[in-house]
């Protein structure tokens, strides 16, 4: 009996330091998630609607996990990129086209990263033109010096000071019971200032970037078909932490901002607003969140496009080579963080039409990314029995529709009077 008990401890100890190896990708891509633009549009919804929508949460995190695990699954089975699969079965052409959108698609929205860094550092006193030079030559600095092990420890340790939204919703002391009812109890409206906020929180949570950052990243730390359990695993665990943080975000704004009617257009208005109704420890922290996310998505973004044109054009990618051996890839890295640091630091440059046109190359880039993802899991040359059970294609489809239709809603929303991004 003894003997039985000690070898189910080490089998599960050998079990969690399995999961160790493999975890990392999904926890730092949904984490991502919740960057400067994320951020910006949780703060808004509870500012301006309340807990009214805290219900949508909860599908938008079953969503987030579906499409998340496909793509890990097809990672770790195929040990290829997303981009790579595109090409390699549906042509170079129109692989160039995607990965043109997607180049478009992340110089805006690692911009919107580059404002968040000024707007958190802006609270703290700090001027945007010490902190975006800072943050840009520090990402820079940080993929060009380091290995994927390395990198990935500093992407996880940015993961934990998400905290700071978890403290900020506690000090905000909202109503529990509120809050909980607001969770599992739907409330509808057709006013279209509520559908925007309701669109928004579906279009900020499946992103075309996403889906080729994890699974390069899940091919880059060499995790295989036998260790994909564990990697799920990674992967739920991650889009779970991520939903919980944006709730937090939701809360402490509509608790706070929503309760006593203070109007906000920004996120940096937000963080401002909230120290004279739960103290300048709740604004601090709340505004360090900021920053933290900006600086940790203005890391992954640029890293997404390097990953994702080199795989889509057939050349050499990773951080573990070193740039005379991928130097397509450290060039694009490093043009992506200067370009959009610049465009930011540019007096009178057009941010907003930026930002729109990065808000429409992401409607017009998810669905083909999610419906070539749907064709390729379901290949059994490619999958084999790990393709898609008929029930979870089912879910897939269904997701994978909605994701669409909301999507391009959110791009026609962004052009609506009053319903453009905040920054």
């Amino acid at each position: 009996m003894v003997r039985a008990i000690l070898g189910r401890r080490r089998l599960t100890w050998a079990g969690v330091m399995l999961f160790l190896t493999v975890a990392g990708p999904g926890i730092i891509t949904a984490n991502v998630d919740n960057d400067a633009g994320g951020i910006a549009t949780y703060s808004l919804v509870g500012a301006r609607t309340g807990y009214g929508l805290l219900w949508a949460l909860i599908p938008v995190t079953i969503a987030l996990i579906v499409v998340q695990e496909m793509c890990a699954r097809m990672g770790a089975v195929t040990g290829k990129g997303l981009a790579d699969l595109i090409r390699e079965n549906f042509g170079v052409k129109l692989t160039f086209y995607l990965m043109a959108a997607l180049l478009i698609a992340n110089v805006g929205n690692a911009m919107a990263e580059f404002s968040g860094v000024a707007a958190g550092c802006e609270i703290f006193g700090i001027p945007k033109f010490i902190s975006v030079p800072v943050a840009a030559v520090f990402v820079a600095w940080l993929v060009i010096k380091g290995s994927y092990r390395t990198v990935e420890r500093v992407f996880l340790g940015a993961c934990v000071f998400y905290v700071s939204y978890l403290l900020s919703g506690l000090l905000a002391k909202p109503d529990w019971g509120e809050v909980g009812h607001a969770v599992v109890a739907p409330t509808l409206s057709l006013r279209p200032a509520y559908l925007v906020m309701l669109i928004g929180i579906v279009g900020t949570t499946i992103a075309p970037w996403m889906q080729f950052y994890l699974q390069s990243a899940v091919v880059d730390k060499g995790v295989w078909a036998e260790e994909y359990r564990l990697s799920r695993i990674d992967v739920i665990t991650g889009c779970i932490v991520a939903v919980i943080v944006a709730l937090f975000i939701v809360i402490t704004c509509a608790a706070t901002l929503n309760k006593h009617g203070v109007h906000v257009n920004t996120v940096s208005e937000a963080a401002l607003a909230l120290e004279p109704l739960a103290g300048k420890y709740c604004t601090y922290l709340f505004a360090f969140g900021l920053l933290n996310a900006s600086v940790f998505a203005a890391s992954i973004l640029p890293l997404t496009t390097a990953y994702s044109i080199c795989e889509g054009l057939g050349w050499e990618r990773g951080v573990n080579n070193t740039f005379r051996e991928a130097p397509q890839f450290y060039t694009l890295y490093v043009g992506t963080i200067a370009l959009s640091a610049l465009i930011v630091l540019t007096p009178r440059a057009p941010l907003l039409t930026i930002m729109y046109l990065s808000q429409v190359a992401n409607g017009i880039l998810l669905p083909f990314v999610l419906i070539f993802m749907l064709v390729l899991i379901n290949r059994s040359d490619l999958m084999g029995s790990y393709r898609n059970s008929r029930t979870f294609n089912v879910i897939a489809w269904v997701t994978t529709v909605v994701m669409i239709a909301l999507t391009l809603a959110l791009v026609v929303a962004t052009f609506l009077p009053g319903a453009g991004p905040a920054g």
